[in-house]
This record gives structure tokens, C-alpha cells and sequence, in this order.
């Protein structure tokens, strides 16, 4: 440990931000337990809880001891050295207490309640097909959010909705988004409109046969261990809509959800999380740097980088399937023994738009996006009230994806992060395909044998170039420094294009 990092107010504040970061945990082990194993009947009093821990939570990030650590830290010259951890470290803190000391604990507490309670609102609204029911909860995260926006500020030359992007992509604004997505929508539109023109589509039917759920989960599980996941400090579960929960040191969890018929999707979203359990595992949580942001991700932006990474680029890879689907032959008793490797790539690469985001195609997925973030973004504006966002929904998918939305399930309720009040989030899915693809060019770049690798079931070395590259660093760098570093240029949507193009074209035969 550098002699700065022993100075008593580094190790007080240190200590201060480990009590948070199990304060933290508490929080996401009562939020798992809430998506996954929760008897309905505790839905009220889990609301409770949650409001309770979120406001402990806030006094502790916000109490003036704190503040004045962090300015004694910010004093000492050795401490703050540049390019130093612990002078990383403090800058984050600061700009975490910052923000948190904008928000007031009555305004924390109440969203935090209202998450909780609209959640459940929200699965039962979502199974039933019935908005109706879950508008009200809704609008009143909504309402709590944008409050909450209010708090921290409009940027000077932003928006509202910079505030709250700011949470998950520090320093990114919604022009700047905007700015990447419209061009590459139309882009994407093109490839989309050149396939659908030009091409011969690919067999599928393969795809939806019966496969018991518990045979997709010991399935699941092998290619995850495979990756890489530690199992002795994790474990997958079952929930209504995917996540990953990296609670602390030792603690990783993901969730999946299983169709009978549905096997890619399974497997997909499984793959997915365990990309971010793999961040999470590979974050340097021991000893005195959990709690600190040196053993949090970056942004969402990279977190999703590593989990689209692991579902698309891995997941649905020639030289992935070379291993995989013989393993997926013995664990499924022969229900697919007839699909050749030919047909299970083409399979997995088709290029077809559908209603639903999570069981989406890697080339139509980001249109998926652009249309979350362009309505969340007027929601918080104050353009569009939550009792016109079916319509408003409907009518901007059908322009995108070219789809007559047939239900509000398939619809605007789909996805479970408005209920949170995780608004500014979905932007990050697609800046985390931009980011892995970047990546993947490097990587290739770097380990040229990975695809022989990946076919013998290999992957440790990829874990290690994320691991060296990506985890470890934490929040030391920012996300744009992260991936110069990584890759020594600037963030570009070319990459992806051309991941894009190499996948889904040879799917349909051009």
C-alpha cells in the first residue's frame, strides 16, 4: 500500500465508505430476495424495509464527517497525486457525496418505497396484460424521479434528463447520445432493409422446440462455468425479468427466466448476466477497497459492454457453438441432435424485429433502445404523460421496427426498469454494444488464436483481457479513458457495424 494511502484520514474515510458498501448490500440482498423468492404477501412490508435501509444508506453517504474526510483527503497533496488510486478514489467519492448531499432523505426514503410497491404493481400488471392498473404507481416514480432530477440540476446547455443519465454514464448528456444514435439507427435501418431485401432467411424452427426448463438451467450453467463464473461465490436463479447482483465480496448472483420453447432466449439472457457477474467477480472487492470506487464499475455503459460482450459477440460466435452445441446435445437428450453447427450459427445470427427487447436480434437490438431513450427522456421532460405512453409507444415501434404492438405486455410494460425508477439507463445498452465492440476488434488484435480457443471451450484467456483491461480497474479511469486504454482510440460506432454486418450477413447467405 503507498505510504499516502496510511494517512489516518484516507483510512477513516476508507472506513466510512465500507460501512456503506455493506449497507449497500443489505440493500441488494433485500432487493434479490424481493425478484426472486419473496412470498406476494410481504410486498407491503418489503416497501418498508427498503425505504428504511435507503434512508440509512443516505445519511451515512451524506453525513458531514464525511465530507470533512474528504476534504482532508482532497488537502493532502500526496494522497491527491496524479494518476495515484487513492487520488482516484477521493475524486470519486467526491463526486459521489456530492451528488447524494443534493437529494434529501425524505425524497430518497419515498422513492425508494415507491420502487418497491410499483414492482410489484408492475408484475402483476404485466401478467395480465393490464396498464391501467399499474399507471398510477408509475406516475408517482415518475413524478419521484424527476423530483430527484430536479435536485441534482440541469448541466448548463443540458437537460433534465442529463441528471439522471449522469447516475449510470457520468459525464454523458442526451445530445451526445442522440448524436450517436441517430446515425447509427439509420445505419442500422440500412443493414436491416439490405438483409430483409437481399437475403435468404435462415432455418429457426429448431430454435423453439420443447426443452425442459431444468435442463436449460444445467445448461446455462456449464457455459457460464465455463466463461469463467465462480460458483463458490455465486449462483443463478429464476426471476421475471434478468439481473445481476454483485453484493460484496464473495457474493455474485444472477437470475435468468426460461421458456419451454424458447431455448436462444434462456441461454441469451444467461449469458448476459453472467457477463456482469463476471465484472462483478473480477472487481478488486478485498481487503480495504470494498465500498470504495475503486471496486465499483465505471458506468453502466462498460458494465453492459462486458455483458453484450459475453451474450453476442461469444455467445453467438461460430467457434462458441463449435464447443457448445455437443454440450448442448448431451445436456438436452437429443432433442436437437439432428442441427448441424451450420445451422445452429445461422440460428443464432438471424436478423428478424420482434416486440420484445431482451429476446431481440443483435442488428435489430439497439432499435429497441433508441426507442426506450427517446420516450423516457420526453417522460421526464414533461412532453408525454404516463397514460399516453401505450399509444405513444406503439405508434414509435411501429415507425422503427415496423410492428403492430399486439399488448401492453409486449409492449411498454415489458421491461421492469421504469418501475425502478432506472431512468437514463437504457441508453447504456447500446453505448455498451458500441464499447464491445471496440473491444472485440482489440481483443482479436491481441489474442489472435481466440476463436481456436473458444472451440475447445477455452476462454480464460479472454477472462484475463477483461480482467487486466477492464475489471480491475474499477473507477479509477473514466469510461472514454478506460477504452482508450484498452484499445488506443476513441469511442466509434464503425466496430459494431462491422461486427454487424460479419454475423448477419453470412446468416442470410450474402
Amino acid at each position: 500500500m503507498p505510504a499516502a494511502a496510511t494517512s489516518t484520514h484516507y483510512q477513516e474515510l476508507v472506513a466510512h465508505a465500507r460501512r456503506s458498501g455493506n449497507l449497500g448490500s443489505i440493500a441488494a440482498l433485500v432487493s434479490w430476495d424481493q425478484e426472486t423468492y419473496m412470498p406476494a404477501g410481504g410486498a407491503a412490508a418489503r416497501a418498508e424495509q427498503s425505504s428504511l435501509i435507503a434512508r440509512i444508506m443516505h445519511e451515512a453517504n451524506t453525513s458531514a464527517k464525511r465530507g470533512e474526510l474528504i476534504a482532508q483527503c482532497e488537502a493532502d497533496a500526496e494522497l491527491m497525486k496524479a494518476g495515484t488510486e487513492t487520488g482516484a478514489c477521493v475524486r470519486e467519492m467526491r463526486r459521489d457525496y456530492d451528488l447524494a448531499t443534493k437529494l434529501p432523505g425524505d425524497l430518497v426514503a419515498a422513492l425508494a418505497q415507491a420502487q418497491s410497491e410499483t414492482q410489484e404493481i408492475w408484475k402483476h400488471a404485466r401478467a395480465n396484460n393490464d396498464f391501467k392498473s399499474f399507471a398510477p404507481a408509475l406516475d408517482k416514480v415518475m413524478k419521484l424521479t424527476r423530483e430527484k432530477a430536479s435536485c441534482y440540476g440541469v448541466p448548463a446547455g443540458g437537460e433534465l434528463y442529463d441528471a439522471l443519465l449522469n447516475e449510470y454514464e457520468p459525464g454523458a448528456t442526451a445530445a451526445e447520445i442522440e448524436a450517436v444514435f441517430t446515425p447509427l439507427g439509420q445505419r442500422l435501418s440500412a443493414l436491416i432493409a439490405d438483409i430483409t431485401a437481399n437475403g435468404t432467411p435462415p432455418k429457426v424452427d429448431f430454435l423453439h422446440r420443447e426443452i425442459p426448463t431444468g435442463l436449460q438451467h444445467a445448461f446455462g450453467q456449464k457455459v457460464t462455468a465455463a466463461f469463467g463464473f465462480d460458483y463458490t461465490k455465486g449462483r443463478l436463479d429464476t426471476t421475471t425479468h434478468p439481473f445481476c447482483s454483485g453484493f460484496g465480496p464473495g457474493d455474485t448472483r444472477m437470475t435468468t427466466r426460461y421458456a419451454i420453447d424458447n431455448f436462444p432466449d434462456a441461454i441469451g439472457s444467461t449469458m448476459h448476466e453472467c457477463g456482469h457477474g463476471l465484472y462483478e467477480q473480477g472487481l478488486p472487492k478485498d481487503g480495504d477497497k470494498f465500498g470504495t470506487p475503486l471496486a465499483d464499475a465505471v458506468s453502466l455503459g462498460i458494465h453492459e459492454s462486458q455483458s453484450r460482450m459475453w451474450e453476442n459477440m461469444v455467445g453467438r460466435s461460430r467457434a462458441f457453438w463449435t464447443w457448445a452445441l455437443p454440450v448442448a446435445k448431451e445436456t438436452f437428450n437429443g432433442v436437437i441432435d439432428d442441427v448441424d453447427l451450420d445451422a445452429m450459427v445461422r440460428g443464432m445470427n438471424t436478423c428478424t424485429p420482434s416486440f420484445i427487447r431482451v429476446e431481440s436480434d443483435e442488428a435489430t437490438y439497439n432499435l429497441h433502445v433508441m426507442l426506450r431513450f427517446g420516450i423516457e427522456r420526453a417522460l421526464i421532460a414533461g412532453d408525454l404523460s404516463v397514460n399516453d405512453l401505450p399509444g405513444v409507444w406503439n405508434e414509435r415501434f411501429k415507425q422503427l421496427l415496423g410492428l403492430d404492438v399486439p399488448s401492453d405486455a409486449k409492449g411498454c410494460m415489458q421491461d421492469v426498469h421504469w418501475s425502478f425508477g432506472l431512468v437514463g439507463y437504457f441508453p447504456t445498452y447500446t453505448l455498451g454494444n458500441l464499447y464491445a465492440a471496440q473491444f472485440w476488434e482489440t481483443i482479436n488484435e491481441q489474442i489472435p488464436d481466440l476463436d481456436e480457443r473458444m472451440a475447445r471451450g477455452d476462454f480464460a484467456a479472454l477472462l484475463e483481457w477483461c480482467r487486466t483491461n477492464i475489471h480491475q480497474h474499477g473507477r479509477r479511469y473514466s469510461a472514454s479513458e478506460l477504452c482508450e486504454r484498452a484499445t488506443g482510440k476513441s469511442l466509434s460506432a464503425d466496430p459494431l457495424l462491422r461486427h454487424l454486418e460479419s454475423r448477419v450477413k453470412p446468416a442470410y447467405g450474402m
